[in-house]
């Protein structure tokens, strides 16, 4: 008669899962004792050159391999010898760091199998155990692992662990390790494992929105660094990647120094209307490249919407007050309220990352800029004709001020403001004289759409200014004829509202057609909107009883979706509303 050994003494293991009463829990530890002194075993797995007897009926019910592996087979009168992990048909049985791992492995497979707990100690050694978990179905294995590499995930480990969850889905895992690649981007773009990503991973990593650098400049030394590990063979990858970096928010001394007199991109044809599309946004501003000049959503930089002025809710105040709001924090920044007097009606417009306003009163002659470098407001050169209700917009670097009311009849003049001379000059006039029209900019052409005719009857006319040849002509009219309206573009659509009216237009000047995108929950007129981090905000404005609202709305042109958002610090129409880019350390 065989004498029972006694049970080991087991260490408390927090990841040990419950293995039931007490007399279970012993029951275990009694199996566990015989495995480990080779008592009544009858089969030997074999792994890396290491034999480990065990018993059939425990195998059976912690694996799903080994249950149908010993339901199907005969009995057989010794142990049976099951290979476990394969040899290397050149090594000798067991020889070498594969072989050793191999049995490892196995024996923290049979370990849990056998009530013992999971004792890891490294990420590969984890990895190696869930495979063979994997492949011999134990289950309850794979959320240890998992809890384990999980709590070993580092920057530096970051790339390899996410190969791991993608080889196995392990969405929590491959979750968490795409937070890190994101957060600690710069650490991990230094790591070796980066310079041995495919292509399609390293371009994945560039394009990501909300990676997590405070400066575009270390995304670009990523992807060079990346193209220089095997420069021969990945220089043809080089406009790919390029794409993903925001070279317009590159500091300029550096744009010169470390891109243009690179000797590889200089050599790549392919790049270079990227680097003339970062040139073109130094001089002209954002109104050059809209993506690529937009900041990535945790860099020290990031877009916010000003707004400036307008009317309280009654009307009968004229609001001093300017303000940033960072959409991502939802944060209010006050900004010096525009010196000597209030204003309403006026034109705002951004240039190069200035607020430009003029007019503002009944024939009233002043510009105003409000400098972000400086943040202070600068009074600049006067118009030559003072307007109120009229808009402003840049194009080619220059702003356009566009018709309004002079307190005597509607405007059809339309003026062009120099900023490098501070000077402005007459510009081709409107075909059709009009006031509280909305102007916006698409595909470098003006559009002036619907406002108030010169007999004071809204119209639907649509107006469109070519700059390269100076001159105007009439497009498609609007499905509406109403005044107090606004637009903005995005890419090669306009989007329109305002008016009174509960829907966003949408006119494509490419095909000259109208549509719409969507439904308002009220009617609004003479409010604030703006685009921001590729979506369209509406900002306040007036509903159908004539009072000042403080309502937000952000409309998505990706998605086709309207949000309600959290509302305005007080009631404003007829204010100033505009997006620029700003230190968030401000």
């Amino acid at each position: 008669m065989l004498e029972d050994p006694e049970p080991e003494e087991l260490e408390p293991d927090s990841e040990a899962p419950c293995a039931g009463t007490c007399h279970a829990q012993r029951v275990l530890q009694t199996l566990n004792a015989y495995r480990r002194n080779g008592t009544l075993t009858d089969v030997v797995l074999r792994a890396g050159g290491r034999d480990f007897p065990c018993h059939r009926a425990a195998l059976s019910a912690g694996s799903a391999y080994f249950r149908s592996l010993f339901a199907a087979a005969r009995p057989e009168r010794g142990p049976a010898v099951v290979p476990v992990a394969p040899e290397r048909p050149d090594a000798g049985p067991g020889s070498g760091p594969a072989g050793a791992a191999a049995a490892a492995a196995l024996a923290v497979v049979l370990d849990y199998v056998y009530g013992a707990g999971v004792r890891l100690r490294a990420e590969d050694e984890a990895a190696a155990v869930l495979a063979l978990a994997e492949r011999l179905g134990v289950a309850g294995l794979r959320e240890a692992c998992v809890r384990f590499l999980e709590g070993r995930l580092r920057a530096a480990n970051s790339l390899a662990l996410r190969r791991v969850a993608a080889a196995f889905s392990l969405a929590s895992l491959a979750e968490r390790c795409s937070r890190v690649l994101r957060q600690a981007f710069s650490e991990v773009a230094r790591h070796p494992d980066f310079l041995e990503l495919p292509p399609d991973e390293v371009a994945a990593l560039l394009a990501d929105p909300a990676l997590g650098v405070a400066r575009e400049e270390a995304v670009f030394e990523a992807a060079m660094r990346w193209v220089r590990h095997d420069a021969p063979a990945r220089r043809g990858q080089l406009r790919r990647l390029l794409e993903h970096v925001r070279l317009p928010l590159l500091a300029p001394a550096y744009f010169l120094e470390k891109v243009e007199a690179d000797e590889l991109l200089q050599a790549c044809g392919e790049c270079r209307p990227l680097l003339f599309e970062a040139r073109a946004c130094f001089i002209l501003g954002r109104e050059a490249g809209a993506l690529r000049a937009r900041p990535r959503r945790f860099m020290d930089l990031a877009e916010v919407i000003v707004v400036i002025g307008g009317c309280d809710r009654k009307g009968l105040l004229k609001l001093p007050f300017a303000d940033a709001y960072h959409p991502a924090s939802r944060r209010w920044t006050p900004l010096p309220s525009l010196p000597g007097y209030t204003r309403s009606e006026f034109a705002a417009c951004a240039l190069r990352n200035d607020v430009y306003v003029s007019g503002g009163h009944i024939n009233s002659r002043d510009v105003w800029m409000f400098s972000s470098h400086l943040n202070t407001w600068i009074k600049v050169a006067s118009l030559h004709k003072g307007r109120w209700r009229h808009k402003m917009a840049v194009v080619q670097g220059q702003l356009y001020a566009v018709g309004g009311f002079d307190g005597l009849q509607r405007l059809r003049s339309v003026e062009r403001y120099d900023p490098f001379s501070n000077t402005w000059a007459a510009s081709a006039p409107l075909p059709e004289a009009v006031s509280s029209a909305a102007v916006a900019l698409c595909a470098g052409q003006l559009y002036v759409i619907g406002g108030a005719g010169q007999d004071g009857v809204n119209t639907d006319k649509v107006q469109c200014f070519d700059p390269k040849e100076d001159r105007w002509s009439l497009r498609s009219p609007a499905p509406f004829s109403q005044r107090c309206l606004e637009a903005v573009s995005f890419e090669d659509t306009i989007y329109v509202v305002g008016g009174l009216m509960n829907k966003i237009f949408t006119y494509k000047p490419g095909t000259d057609v109208w549509g719409e995108a969507a439904v308002l929950p009220s009617p609004v007129e003479s409010c604030g909107m703006t685009l921001c981090d590729g979506k369209v905000h509406i900002l306040g404005g007036r509903d159908d009883r004539g009072e000042s609202t403080d309502s937000v709305f952000i409309f998505d042109p990706s998605s086709g979706q309207l949000e309600t958002q959290e509302s305005l610090q007080r009631c404003t129409s007829s204010h100033g509303c505009v997006t620029i880019v700003q230190s968030l350390g401000r």
